[in-house]
């Protein structure tokens, strides 16, 4: 991996809050994404994990970074997986020195409203391990789905409710808040290569007894681009259900 740019460690600015952004040809997002985080005013470090896009998504936090110190860039040599990226992320920010108290995972593509990141926050202030930004809860909306991809995801997060047995209605979003202290300790358990890394976090959760709860979002179909959730990662997915239902019934 390559490293571009290294945020204000908290010897230099109050930073206790990592925003994790994993980018693959997200150029027409990244650049109003990133400005409307630097408005919220929460002095967070960002970290661009980018799997080597071809659309020029690099160059652009690269120019962000000249205004936006708090801007890290990770360039990865191949499209990885959702899960690699999030992992490596954590990783990378453990390393640093004081790492950050908080820690946000967010999709790239503004399906996830920056807005909220303020409310994930002062949930997970008041001392829970995880806040997951949820559709499904009451107050929670998706807009933008036709109604099969919908009911899939409604059937699959019911499914996963049953076997993970934790008080979450939204098992697959991508907007989370996690502890440092959290992170820390599961990290080592954490194998997911593509979206299962969702169910992941919050399987760990219920293995080590953390604290976790759901505030409502509107999720909104991505407004540029198009998906990039494959075959593959869907089969991917399917198996790491299975394999997981199969360790809980032992």
């Amino acid at each position: 991996m390559k490293i571009v740019g290294f945020a204000k460690t908290s010897d230099e600015a109050d930073s206790r809050v990592a925003i994790i952004l994993p980018t693959y040809c997200e150029a027409e997002n990244i650049e109003s994404l990133i400005i409307s985080i630097e408005d919220l005013q929460i002095d967070p470090t960002i970290i661009v994990m980018d799997d080597s896009s071809p659309d020029g998504t690099a160059y652009l936090v690269k120019k962000l970074q000249k205004a936006y110190p708090n801007i890290v860039l990770v360039s990865r040599p191949r499209k990885a997986g959702l899960g690699t990226a999030i992992t490596d992320s954590f990783r990378f920010i453990l390393s640093r020195p004081n790492p950050p108290d908080f820690i946000i995972a967010m999709d790239a593509d503004y399906s996830h409203n920056p807005q909220d990141i303020p409310r994930l926050l002062r949930q997970a202030r008041k001392g829970y391990d995880v806040v997951v930004g949820s559709r499904y809860c009451p107050g929670g909306k998706v807009r933008g789905w036709n109604l099969r991809r919908l009911i899939i995801s409604r059937v699959a997060n019911g499914v996963t409710a049953k076997i993970v047995a934790l008080p979450v209605n939204d098992f697959t979003s991508g907007f989370r808040c996690y502890s440092r202290e959290y992170i820390q300790e599961i990290l080592p358990e954490l194998h997911s290569e593509t979206y299962e890394i969702q169910i992941e976090t919050l399987r760990q959760a219920r293995v080590h007894s953390a604290k976790v709860t759901e505030i409502p979002i509107t999720f909104t179909n991505r407004k540029m681009g198009k998906s990039k959730l494959t075959n593959n990662e869907i089969l991917s997915f399917l198996m790491y259900m299975l394999r997981t239902a199969s360790k809980i019934s032992m």
